[in-house]
Parts: structure tokens; sequence; C-alpha cells
């Protein structure tokens, strides 16, 4: 069974850090593409960092540059979101997404059910 689990939200400061986790099992971990994706209420569902299969390339929204990194320990089936200097602007439920290109184009694309992040003081 396919399942990706996050995990690590919580309320936090201003200023304060967060580490998310997103456990994978029932699938190869280590050939799909993560991305974390935040949706706040009221607003679209926005990529916030994404890492290649084998962790090799990275990339983040404009937003969250400089203070969030993403990771991946593809031994532990999980891939993380560190985030630190946490803004009020930064509450979102936060998911993550696995996705896998086969050579014949089809795609397969699993979710997370999310973890609340609340940064307020």
């Amino acid at each position: 069974q396919v399942q990706l689990v996050e995990s690590g939200g919580g309320l936090v400061q201003p200023g304060g850090s967060l580490r998310l986790s997103c456990a994978a099992s029932g699938f190869t971990f280590s050939s799909y593409h993560i991305s974390w994706y935040r949706q706040a209420p009221g607003k679209e569902r926005e990529l916030v960092a994404d890492i290649t299969d084998t962790g090799g390339s990275t990339r983040y929204a404009d937003s969250v540059k400089g203070r969030f990194t993403i990771s991946r320990d593809n031994a532990k089936n999980t891939a993380y979101l560190q985030m630190n200097g946490l803004k009020p602007e930064d509450t979102a439920i936060y998911s993550c997404n696995a996705v896998f290109h086969t050579a014949l184009l089809k795609i397969y694309s699993y979710w997370g059910q999310g973890t609340q992040v609340t940064v307020s003081s």
C-alpha cells in the first residue's frame, strides 16, 4: 500500500524553526522526485521546494530561499523540509508529493495528507 506521511508540523513563534518529514512506503522512493507544497486558507497551493531522485538538485520558491532546506535520505525513504526563520506568512498546510515519470511518459504521483504549520506569537 502506497503511503506518504508528513509529520513535524506545529505552532511556532516567528523566527523559529521546524523540520517536516515525509515518510514513504509502498513504492520505490529513491526513484521519485519529491516536492513540498503548501496551501494557506483562501490561497492557491504553492510549490515550496523540490528535490531530484538522487538529491543532486534542489529548487526553492523565492519566498523561502535562504530560509528553507529540502533534503532526502533514500536509505530511510524519507524527505525533509528544514524551515528556519519562520514568518507568519509561512502558515499553511504543508504536503509532500512524490512523482515518477516512466520512459513512456506515464506519471505516478502520490500525496501525503499534509501537516499544519502555524507561525504566530
